[in-house]
């Protein structure tokens, strides 16, 4: 049995610190996000209560699995299950094999890449990528942010996102202005 004070300690060492992860990974495998805090509060409470009887030596392991098995059991309780959610959990990495030091440099390799792709896009439509895919934001608050039309933020992310992907995967990551767009905006005085 674990003391109190161990148990708070490891709790603020340990687990914590992987909130902002353990959010976007409850953001990702679960679609009702007025549940995302609830969740969160449900898994630290199964954490520390599996954790009184003995600390895990691998905790970030032990939080995402306690995550997993959550979700699975949530989704399993309520009346409608989407299959599509089951699958996707099912698909869920196990134990630490999500933080294996060859898929940590792969995945710093794509995330240098998605940064190089972003600074590549016009000043307008990288603000707007960053505003809805980085922060989060609605679209109607990136134009209210913004101070621009909801349209725009649309098309604007549209293009950011697609010349974005063409980038990671090897492409130029220049936008690619549609005919209709390209004519558009020759009308505009």
């Amino acid at each position: 049995m674990v003391d109190d004070e161990a148990l708070r300690r490891w709790f603020c060492r340990e687990v914590l610190p992987l909130e902002a992860a353990l959010m976007a990974f409850l953001r990702r495998n679960w679609r009702e996000t007025a549940d995302l805090q609830d969740l969160r509060q449900d898994i630290y409470e199964r954490v520390l209560k599996g954790a009184r009887e003995q600390l895990p030596q691998h905790s970030a392991a032990y939080v995402y699995t306690v995550a997993r098995n959550h979700l699975i059991n949530c989704a399993r309780r309520s009346r409608i299950v989407s299959f599509e959610l089951l699958a996707d959990l099912d698909d869920v990495q196990q134990g630490g094999q999500a933080f294996h030091p060859e898929r940590q440099l792969v995945a710093r390799d794509e995330l240098k890449r998605a940064i190089a792709g972003l600074d590549r896009l016009p000043p307008r439509c990288r603000e707007i990528v960053r505003l809805r895919k980085v922060e989060g934001l609605s679209t109607r608050e990136t134009a209210a942010r913004l101070d621009i039309g909801v349209d725009a933020v649309e098309k604007q992310i549209t293009l950011g996102m697609r010349a974005l992907v063409d980038f990671v995967l090897g492409g130029t990551g220049k936008i690619q202005w549609s005919r209709s767009a390209s004519v558009s905006r020759r009308r505009r005085p």
